[in-house]
């Protein structure tokens, strides 16, 4: 049998000058998806992909059958309640998308809010958010995607009714509110560059173009967050930016007066707010690089005014306060597990909640009742499968109101464990790994170490069912802690961002060899694998040690840094300029295209790589990966496969609903599985 061809980019002579450097980017011409060229180079890329991956057919077909297998297709959440209602999801056979519903009590009639089936119909993408029932519960509002690029329309429905109301408001950002009239609509919305920048007001039954604009945030270098606080007294508008925030307000039962500034921008100075009684609460990281919690009345919220309630504590990152109408709840970070601590509202006579494993995750929530006793979270593991708890402030007691269901899987069959790894300059690296209870540590065999290390944004150690297809055939699964994540606290992130951003390399090549010393798997078994960011992470050690790894799957990786960097248009850039650097910057510059992974593709030898894209990624665009695949083809030395996949009708998180994604997820896993345990994937 003849082997496919992979497809040849043809290369164009484009330069860029910057820093007194011309840079050479041969595939350039890539960026333009209007040239049909670029579509036929991406489905070329595409069609090869399948041929080389016909061999392992039958592996990926069955490593779907088991996925979905697992899934408890006719299931229904935990209700969860608000207001005088119990909301939940359900999900039928066969059927891809969740349905909302709610009931007035546990054994009432079900209400039918909103089939996302039926708004998916004839849809190549469907992604539902902000779902968001007005004060009075009569009205619903949604946000619905149908590209892939995490850009959504507001619509409204009567919740008696189910009918949708005219009120339809396109490219909505990411957060959206109902003031307490019940007819008023707050909503942040988009610019060119894939940035919340304005926040407009429109009352129900009005035109959408005629909506009031409540703020324009003309620093491209920040994003507007609108959120209500738990009390549903305020509206809060964060600025957002990598070098300090700002904090707005207006009352939520009269959003037509004039915002009101908690906390002016200062440079490197985070500032986030909530309300409770008379009070606002500050979570501020000013004289406190792990954040402290500060107090001010809300008739006099001048900063002369805020006193400390909850000091800075060096060890512990206090990354999010929730207040409730007779007690907090402090979201922190020790020693890089996530805990939850309670306190009275003087911030004393606290109790933490003991969780029952080494390595774990939670998310808080959803908590709408702001008068309770009771603190909803759902906790897991990477053995456990998620388990919505209701805690009871008061007693400590722990009741668990549903945990997802996963046919076939027996979570004692399984184990995870918590390592360390030191970095060069001597830096503890944590690392959570899950294995099979049966598969001895130093037996070797094939492992997948996953990373990330951007942004502030940790990793945290959750539970995912579709890595027991990995597990049950010899890997263990390793998630490195890296810097550039916020797991040890502010300190470990500044240290994996701007001019330090190659801890975040070293450190996870650092976690590699550890894993290989002791004896978990050796280079020939070795995958790594990234995504967005943690894509930048694993081609960035890819060419510095490609002999370390057998196989790399990089979903949607940023690779292009100093060609994205340079292009303010580009969605996302100008605010990445204070985590990356700004190629405007000379030293900024020097150092990012010391490690650019696409500027860094050498002539040599790679292992065996996948990437991803997706053609309305705004977040990484398609011509991302599409460039790097196409130089690395022409320079590597090897006969070890080199694939690209491009969904067509789709962004940054890939195909949508439960059963189309898992599609995706066993071909890569195929990939994987065959790379490391077989010599004749090859071109």
């Amino acid at each position: 049998m003849t082997n496919p061809t992979p497809p040849v980019a043809p290369t164009q002579h484009h330069t860029l000058n910057v820093q007194g450097d011309t840079i050479v980017d041969e595939y350039a011409w890539l960026e333009d998806k209007t040239n049909p060229a670029v579509i036929a180079h991406l489905e070329a890329e595409n069609a090869y992909t399948q041929a080389v991956l016909t061999p392992v057919r039958p592996l990926i077909d069955q490593l779907y059958r088991e996925m979905r297998a697992r899934i408890k297709e006719d299931d229904v959440s935990a209700p969860v309640q608000h207001g005088p209602y119990l909301y939940y999801t359900r999900t039928e056979t066969g059927r891809e998308h969740p349905i909302y519903c709610r009931r007035h009590a546990p054994d009432g009639p079900e209400e039918l809010l909103l089939d996302v089936n039926v708004i998916a119909e004839d849809q190549p993408f469907c992604d539902v958010r902000l779902f968001l029932p007005n004060p009075d519960h009569s009205k619903i509002a949604y946000g619905v995607d149908t590209t892939g690029s995490w850009v959504y329309t507001l619509c409204v429905i009567d919740a008696a009714t189910g009918e949708h109301l005219p009120d339809r408001i396109p490219e909505v950002g990411y957060s959206a509110d109902w003031a307490n009239d019940n007819q008023t609509l707050l909503y942040t919305v988009f610019d060119h560059a894939h940035r919340p920048y304005k926040l407009f007001r429109h009352t129900l039954g009005a035109n959408p173009a005629d909506a009031a604009l409540i703020y324009h945030e003309t620093d491209e270098r920040f994003d507007l967050n609108l959120y209500k606080s738990r009390s549903e007294a305020f509206f809060f508008l964060i600025g957002t930016s990598w070098h300090g925030t700002t904090v707005r307000y207006l009352p939520a039962d009269d959003p037509t007066t004039e915002l009101c500034t908690l906390a002016a921008h200062r440079p490197k100075i985070d500032v986030f707010a909530d309300h409770q009684g008379e009070r606002f609460l500050i979570r501020s990281n000013d004289g406190a690089e792990n954040f402290r919690l500060l107090t001010t009345p809300v008739a006099h919220p001048e900063p002369e005014h805020w006193t400390e309630l909850i000091p800075h504590r060096p060890e512990i990152y206090l990354g999010d306060v929730e207040p409730f109408a007779d007690h907090l709840v402090l979201y922190e970070r020790r020693a890089g597990l996530e805990r939850i601590r309670i306190t009275d509202l003087n911030g004393a006579n606290d109790r933490e909640i003991t969780f029952p494993e080494p390595v774990y995750s939670f998310v808080l929530g959803p908590n709408h009742e702001y008068a309770t006793s009771t603190l909803r979270f759902t906790y897991n593991s990477p053995v456990t499968p998620p388990t919505v708890v209701d805690y009871a402030v008061a007693s400590g007691a722990w009741q668990e109101r549903k945990q997802d269901v996963v046919v076939g899987y027996t979570p004692a069959d399984y184990i995870c464990e918590r390592l360390h790894a030191t970095a060069p300059d001597g830096a503890q690296v944590p690392i959570s790994l899950v294995r099979r209870r049966d598969r001895a540590p130093a037996s070797g065999g094939p492992a997948l170490l996953i990373g990330y290390g951007a942004y502030g944004s940790s990793f945290d150690p959750e539970f995912d069912a579709r890595w027991i297809s990995l597990l049950d055939r010899g890997f263990v699964v390793a998630i490195g802690h890296i810097r550039g994540g916020k797991e040890l606290g502010r300190a470990w992130y500044e240290q994996g961002r701007l001019l330090n951003k190659k801890n975040t390399f070293t450190d996870f090549i650092a976690c590699a060899e550890h894993l290989t010393a002791q004896g978990y798997t050796s280079p020939a078994q070795l995958a790594i694998t990234g995504t967005s960011a943690g894509g930048l992470l694993v081609s960035a050690v890819t060419n510095m040690r490609p002999e370390l790894f057998r196989a790399v799957l990089a979903r949607v990786p940023w690779t292009n840094v100093i060609a994205a960097l340079i292009k303010p248009d580009l969605p996302l850039t100008v605010p990445e300029w204070d985590q990356w650097g700004n190629p405007a910057d000379p030293e900024q510059y020097r150092y990012m295209r010391s490690y650019d992974p696409y500027e860094h593709l050498a002539t040599g030898p790679y292992p065996h790589i996948m990437a991803t894209a997706g053609l309305t990624d705004l977040q990484v665009p398609y011509w991302d990966p599409a460039k790097w695949v196409a130089r690395l083809r022409a320079r590597k030395t090897d006969p070890n496969l080199l694939i690209l996949r491009t969904n067509m009708a789709a962004g940054h998180g890939g195909a949508s609903g439960r059963f189309k994604p898992l599609e995706e997820r066993a071909e890569e896993y195929a990939f994987l599985i065959h790379a490391l345990q077989s010599d004749s994937l090859t071109v």
